[in-house]
C-alpha cells in the first residue's frame, strides 16, 4: 500500500491551502431551446459544468468561450457573466446574491436549483454552478493569479464528482450544507490544479520562483511563518546562502525584493483575514507580523489606498 505523506509546501498547496466556504450555493439546471442565464450574484469564485450538451460563456467585452460536456469554468473577480445555449441569446434569468432568481422584468423566478434534473439527461443542456458566497472563502493571491475566466477542457482534468454523488448533493437530508461546501471545494481545488499545471500555463512570476533551490525554500520559509520578524540576513542564513546572493537571485525570479514581496504576502493575508467575523484590527497584525493596530492600518492603507475598517465593511467613508 502506497502511503500519502506530506513533502513540503509546494506553491499549488500554499496557493489553494486558503480555500475555505461556508453556504456554497448549487445550482442545476434542465434547460433546452433557447436559454441563457445572467449571474450578477458577485460571487468571488464560481464554477460552470455544462454535464450534458455543449454551452457558451460569456463575459463583456470578451470573445464567447464554448464549453463542451465535462469541462470546467472557473470564474473569478464577482465581474458579471452568461452561461447560455447561444452565446447571442438574451438571459431568461438572473442569479443575484445567494443564489436568488429573477426573470428579465425583475419579479422573482422560480429557483434553478432543480433537485428532480438528472444528468442522464440527454435532450437538451444540463448545467451545474457552484457559487462562493463570502470572500473570505476565497483568499485574495488566488483571485490575483487567476484570469476573469479559466476553462479547463474535460480531459484535462478528472471531475472528482459522479452522477451519485450529485444526486446525494441535492436531496435535502440532514448535513447538506456541509456536502455542498466540501463539495464546491474540492471541484475548484480540482480545476485549479489542472488549470495551474497545464503545459505552457503563464504562472506568476513567484510560482515560477518556487523550483528554484534556494528561492523556493526561501518562499516555504516566508508562508510557513508570515509573522515571524525575517530579514534578508535571517533569511539568507536559513536558505544556505549569502545575504547579497538572495536578495539578487529573489528579486530576478520573483520580481520584488525579499522584503518587498513579505510585506505584500502579509498585507494579503491581512485582507483576507480582516473579512473573518469577530476579528479585529489587532489581533489581525498580530498574525501577520505587524507590530500594532496602528503599524497594520499605516501599510494598508498606504499600500491599498482605504483602511482596513473600510476593507472589512466595503465602504470608502468610515474611518480608523
Amino acid at each position: 500500500m502506497d502511503a500519502l505523506t506530506p513533502a513540503g509546501t509546494d506553491p499549488l498547496t500554499d496557493l489553494l491551502d486558503g480555500v475555505r466556504t461556508t453556504g456554497a450555493v448549487f445550482n442545476r439546471s434542465a434547460l433546452s431551446g433557447t436559454w441563457a442565464v445572467r449571474f450578477e450574484d458577485g460571487s468571488p469564485l464560481a464554477l460552470a459544468v455544462p454535464m450534458t450538451g455543449p454551452a457558451w460563456a460569456v463575459l463583456e467585452n470578451d470573445e464567447p468561450v464554448r464549453l463542451d460536456p465535462g469541462d470546467v469554468a472557473v470564474l473569478s473577480g464577482g465581474t458579471p457573466y452568461t452561461i447560455a445555449g447561444d452565446p447571442s441569446a438574451a438571459p431568461d434569468v438572473t442569479i443575484r446574491p445567494g443564489g436568488r432568481c429573477t426573470a428579465p422584468d425583475g419579479t422573482e423566478h422560480l429557483t434553478h436549483d432543480l433537485g428532480p434534473a438528472r444528468v442522464t439527461n440527454t435532450g437538451g443542456t444540463v448545467l451545474l454552478n457552484g457559487l462562493y458566497t463570502l470572500p473570505s472563502a476565497t483568499p485574495g493571491r488566488l483571485l490575483a493569479a487567476l484570469p476573469p475566466l479559466a476553462v479547463v477542457p474535460a480531459h484535462q482534468g478528472t471531475c472528482p464528482v459522479n452522477p451519485e454523488a450529485f444526486e446525494d448533493m441535492f436531496c435535502l437530508a440532514p448535513g447538506r450544507q456541509v456536502l455542498l461546501d466540501r463539495m464546491l471545494d474540492l471541484m475548484l481545488i480540482t480545476a485549479l490544479r489542472a488549470w495551474f499545471t497545464r503545459p505552457g500555463a503563464p504562472l506568476p512570476a513567484w510560482y515560477r520562483a518556487h523550483s528554484d533551490p534556494v528561492i523556493g525554500s526561501a518562499l516555504r520559509l516566508l508562508h510557513a511563518d508570515l509573522a515571524h520578524p525575517w530579514t534578508v540576513t535571517s533569511l539568507a542564513a536559513a536558505t544556505g546562502v549569502s545575504r547579497a546572493t538572495l536578495a539578487r537571485t529573489f528579486t530576478e525570479l520573483v520580481g520584488q525584493p525579499p522584503m518587498t514581496y513579505l510585506r505584500e504576502q502579509r498585507l494579503a493575508l491581512a485582507a483576507d483575514l480582516l473579512r473573518e467575523p469577530e476579528t479585529t484590527i489587532g489581533t489581525v497584525a498580530a498574525r501577520v507580523g505587524f507590530s500594532s493596530a496602528f503599524s497594520l492600518s499605516t501599510a494598508f492603507k498606504k499600500a491599498r489606498g482605504i483602511s482596513p475598517s473600510q476593507h472589512r465593511t466595503g465602504t470608502a467613508s468610515d474611518k480608523d
